[in-house]
């Protein structure tokens, strides 16, 4: 993926800011919509998996609040979830052109695999906004977060657990990455690799599928069994969910002190184990901001708005089949325990009480989190 932006990180919560340059062109024989619609359009909201909970907790409800407020409460959203199924997120696709939805955000299963989908709605004069995840096909923006930038953080903030410039280069650590089908993956896995090649030893790296914990789990299993659990020194985790699944497996082991351990979506159980020590880290992406701007590319894109849309898509980016298409990268943050305060409950993602329950009161209050 090609970067029109510029990353500018703050030293004490690692945040990435993306601010564009260069000159913008929208990809796809449909990029000048006309405005001939008004409040009452109907958005088709394509999301990819159920595994992940942030989908249905964060992303559809933000999406679908914004749209009734972007249109006086008259337009809608349709919502459809492929349950990591392409096949099924194909057949969706083809449903939502039938139904002639006025737009469409797309969070494909498989970039690659839902690109004739693509082509299909274009040429039923639908625009394809593509969510989270960089589809191929005639898109006409894409809305995310700067995915190696993400890698980057990961690995960079691992080997400060593991020691910032003490680091060993013998020290060994098990790669565990995303979906081999999920463009994102592939970046997050490029830009840790910037960080991690050289400076540590990859002693085994898994490409997960389906992004599903317990396939990381017993990934994790077999690296142990290979390298011999006293031996691995750090764990890259591309996402949360898999890192639980890890974090089982080294139990299972009869692992007690956990090496640092990486992750990204900041759920609530990752939020829970970075207090406690079990993980590290984890990567926390304003879904909120990446959602409602995306509800806003989506409207704006209907109701004909080129200035608002152009504005809203800053940066540009290349897939596969095409290039220089218009983006909002949207800035990450490496969530610790030291900045949890300052990042997702700031955000409001989470209540105190949410994280604080029972369980984790000990740790919260040894973290300055008071109820």
């Amino acid at each position: 993926m090609r970067r029109i932006a510029t990353a500018v990180a703050a030293a004490s919560t690692m945040t990435l800011s993306l601010a564009a340059c260069g000159t913008l062109g929208v990809a796809g024989d449909g990029s000048e919509a006309s405005p001939t619609k008004g409040n009452d359009i109907t958005v088709g909201l394509l999301l990819p998996e159920t595994a992940n909970t942030r989908y249905d907790k964060f992303d559809y409800p933000i999406i679908k609040n914004k749209v009734q407020e972007l249109t006086d409460k008259q337009g809608k959203v349709v919502y459809l979830n492929a349950d990591a199924d392409a096949a099924k997120q194909a057949s969706q696709l083809q449903k939502m052109i039938d139904d002639q939805v006025d737009v469409i955000l797309l969070d494909a299963v498989d970039a690659h695999a839902i690109a004739d989908g693509v082509q299909k709605a274009k040429d039923a004069g639908i625009p394809v906004i593509a969510y989270d995840r960089l589809a191929e096909g005639p898109i006409d923006a894409y809305v995310s977060f700067d995915n190696e930038l993400v890698g980057e953080v990961q690995g960079r903030t691992l080997l400060e657990a593991m020691g910032g410039t003490d680091v060993d280069s013998a020290d060994k650590i098990v790669m565990m990455n995303g979906s081999p089908t999920d463009p994102n993956a592939k970046q997050f896995k490029a830009g840790a690799l910037s960080e991690l090649n050289g400076t540590v030893t990859i002693a085994k790296s898994y490409d997960t599928k389906d992004w599903k914990p317990e396939n990381a789990q017993a990934n994790m299993a077999q690296a142990i069994r290979s390298i011999g659990s006293n031996n691995i020194k750090g764990v890259y985790s591309a996402n949360d969910g898999m890192a639980g699944g890890i974090i089982k497996a080294l139990k299972a082991a009869g692992v007690t002190e956990l090496p640092p351990i990486t992750g990204q979506d900041a759920e609530l159980d990752a939020v829970q184990r970075i207090l406690t020590g079990e993980q590290y880290m984890s990567v926390y992406k304003s879904y909120p901001q990446e959602a409602e701007s995306a509800a806003e590319m989506a409207v704006a894109k209907v109701q004909g708005r080129d200035i608002q849309f152009d504005s809203l898509t800053q940066d540009q980016v290349d897939s596969p089949t095409h290039k220089d298409i218009p983006a909002l990268l949207v800035p990450v943050v490496a969530l610790t325990k030291n900045n949890i305060e300052e990042t997702v409950l700031a955000d409001g993602i989470y209540q105190l009480s949410e994280i604080c329950t029972t369980r984790y009161k000990a740790a919260c209050l040894a973290a300055g989190l008071d109820k």
